[in-house]
Order: structure tokens, then C-alpha cells, then sequence
């Protein structure tokens, strides 16, 4: 399977075996006076150099390519290299593989993906994606009454209403009440508080002070826009936690198919919906992936599982995946970067005469208001 990687020590010895030093070994029989020259040409663009040249190229038409809607869908860059490997026929499907002996290649993937958004959320478990952002916060309702065996889910009213829609849908059909609240507030029903941050106008919320607040009561914590997790502080101390992940290489698509996410702590795992590749040693003693813990599963429990979701967002992920990748620790460029930006243009509409709508730390989104 070529899109498995090569480690260091596959390369060297197979370099060994055919009896070179190095790569560039493979074309020593080549002549020098056939090797291309050094070509006298401008020095080379990076991707998104590019693509700024042809756009501002391309402004001589009557275009509009600016957009300032965002609440959950943004235009983020997106390298060509995720698209390239998102469309490779072996990748090709939104199903996560039943059969490890045919399907190492997207189990890793997948492997790959949870182990990201775990370094990302703080938390120690992550499925293999949810339908989006708004169906991961309902099944995080439900998986939290589960746990809790309580009734109330406790929501604030600065959660993206679209996602708010969701949950009420989805909690109706397991007699679940939805409270909306300004401020955190819990009783001794609450199964959970649900929590967004950035929230629906951009604020910033603290997670350790919401998490002090409600004590053992479940914490839900909504992240819509995920690059905020490259600078904020992660949101370990949450109990669950779902978001968006279209911003990981997903484009806005006219609203879909996105990517949910969703994590949570070791103990909580069992009620964790959808799949979860695991990582395990074959009998050869190689590395090896399946999918693991699918007792909980719709599949294998039927009415008793713990979720009905079945297919997923599984090549979404893989977009995420390859998008992570290619970012590498310069994903911390890109959220000082939407910050920074969104700070800037904050700073410049209150010279013109807008005023705040908040007093409140922001991220990449705001609200401002005319007088």
C-alpha cells in the first residue's frame, strides 16, 4: 500500500539491500551532460503565493470572493496536497473498514486522526468522526444522560443556534429537557452543561472556571471553530468534547458534508459513539489497526447501543488528517494569524464609528453594532 509511510530504518535498509548509500544513489548512471541545468527562472512561489497571484489576476472579473458570515463555516486555505490525497481511490469513502487485513491504510489514517484531535482537546479518547459539529453536541447530550442517569441538559443561549435546533431534535426523542440559560447555572437533575467557546458571536470562555463552577455536574464544551485550539488553552478539563472540524481541510462546501468531533475521558469510553480504531500488535509482532470496543456499537447491540450512527465523515477526517499533517507546529501560525486578523479589523471598525457589541476576549469573530 503506497500511502503507508516508510519509516528511517524501512528506507535504510532498503537502500541496503540493493547495495546504495542513499537515494540519489538510484541515478548515478545517469550522465552529467543529460541532468537537467539549473534553469534560469524566478525564484519558486509557495502554494499559497500562487494562488494569491492568480486571484488578484483573476479580480479583473466581477467577482466576490470575500465573506464576512462565518457562525461555523470558514474560508480557510486549503493545500492541494489534502485534495490530492482525499481523491485517491483507496481512500475514497465515507465507511470505516470492518476488515483490518485489507484495510491497514485508512485504519491508520484514522489512528492517525484520534491521536490529533486528542493532542488538540486534552482528552484521552476520539472517534472516528461525527456527521458534524451540530449532531457531535446532540450525541454528547445523550452520552452525558447516559453517564449522569439524569434529564436536564443545561445549554448556554451563546451556543450556535443552529446547533441549539440540533440538540432539541435529538433530545426530544430520549425525553430529555433543554434548558437555555444566560450564565452557568446546574441542579441536582442536570445531566450537563453545555458550554461553546469561541462561542456564537466569538467570545472566549474560560474552561477551567465554568469546570469550578459546576463541579461534578458533566461539562460539554463546543468548539465550532477548531484553529482555535492551536493557541487557547486546551479544554481538558471538559468532560466531553464536540466541535466542527470542517476548518481542518474541509472546504465551506455550501454547508456540507462536514466533520464532527468528539472526545472524552478513558472512564467514559464505552458510552462513546461511533467508531474507534485501536492501535495493537499482530502475531508477528507488528504494528497493526482495528476497530475496537464495537460491543457498544449499533451494529453488534442493535436498540441497546449507545448510538445509531453507522457511516461517518470518515474521508472528512482523512481531509483533517492530512491537513494537520501538512501544518505541522506552524498550525500555531495560522491561529495567531485568524486572531490577529480578526483584532485588527475589530480595532479599525470602532475608529469608523461602529461600537462593541460584548466586552469580552475574542476569536476570529466578533460583534460590533452602528449607533
Amino acid at each position: 500500500m503506497n500511502f503507508i509511510p516508510s519509516t528511517e530504518a524501512e528506507k535504510k535498509l532498503l537502500l541496503k539491500e540493493i547495495g546504495i548509500g542513499s537515494v540519489n544513489g538510484l541515478f548515478k548512471d545517469i550522465p552529467q551532460s543529460v541532468l537537467v541545468k539549473e534553469l534560469e527562472i524566478s525564484k519558486p512561489l509557495t502554494e499559497m503565493q500562487v494562488k494569491d497571484k492568480l486571484t488578484s489576476m483573476s479580480m479583473k472579473n466581477n467577482v466576490c470572493f470575500k465573506s464576512f458570515l462565518g457562525a461555523g463555516s470558514y474560508n480557510h486555505f486549503i493545500p492541494s496536497v489534502v485534495n490530492h490525497i482525499v481523491s485517491r481511490s483507496e481512500f475514497y469513502t465515507a465507511y470505516t473498514p470492518y476488515q483490518p487485513e485489507i484495510s491497514q491504510g485508512i485504519l491508520q489514517a484514522i489512528f492517525e486522526y484520534q491521536s490529533m484531535i486528542c493532542s488538540l482537546t486534552g482528552q484521552d479518547v476520539t472517534n472516528a468522526s461525527m456527521y458534524d459539529g451540530a449532531s457531535a453536541m446532540a450525541e454528547a447530550c445523550i452520552m452525558a444522560s447516559s453517564i449522569s442517569r439524569k434529564k436536564e441538559i443545561v445549554i448556554l443561549k451563546s451556543v450556535h443556534p443552529d446547533y441549539l435546533k440540533v440538540v432539541k431534535t435529538y433530545c426530544d426523542a430520549y425525553s430529555l429537557d433543554v434548558k437555555e440559560v444566560d450564565e452557568v447555572e446546574f441542579s441536582s437533575e442536570t445531566a450537563a452543561v453545555v458550554v461553546q467557546s469561541p462561542d456564537f458571536f466569538g467570545r472566549i470562555h474560560d474552561c477551567s472556571k465554568v469546570k469550578e463552577k459546576v463541579g461534578d455536574v458533566l461539562l460539554v464544551w463546543g468548539v465550532v471553530e477548531p484553529t482555535s485550539l492551536f493557541i487557547l488553552k486546551e479544554p481538558s478539563l471538559a468532560d466531553i468534547v464536540v466541535g466542527e472540524g470542517h476548518s481542518f481541510g474541509n472546504a465551506m462546501n455550501f454547508g456540507g458534508p462536514y466533520l464532527g468531533i468528539m472526545a472524552t475521558k478513558d472512564r467514559y469510553k464505552r458510552l462513546l459513539p461511533g467508531r474507534i480504531v485501536g492501535q495493537t500488535v499482530d502475531t508477528d509482532g507488528k504494528t497493526g489497526y482495528i476497530l475496537t470496543l464495537q460491543a457498544r456499537e449499533q451494529h453488534i447491540r442493535r436498540e441497546k447501543a449507545c448510538s445509531n450512527i453507522c457511516s461517518n465523515e470518515a474521508l472528512c477526517a482523512l481531509a483533517a488528517t492530512v491537513y494537520l499533517s501538512y501544518l505541522g507546529k506552524s498550525g500555531e501560525n495560522l491561529g495567531d494569524v485568524c486572531l490577529q486578523k480578526a483584532h485588527y479589523l475589530y480595532s479599525k471598525l470602532l475608529s469608523k464609528g461602529f461600537s462593541p457589541v460584548f466586552d469580552a476576549p475574542f476569536y476570529n469573530e466578533f460583534v460590533v453594532k452602528v449607533d
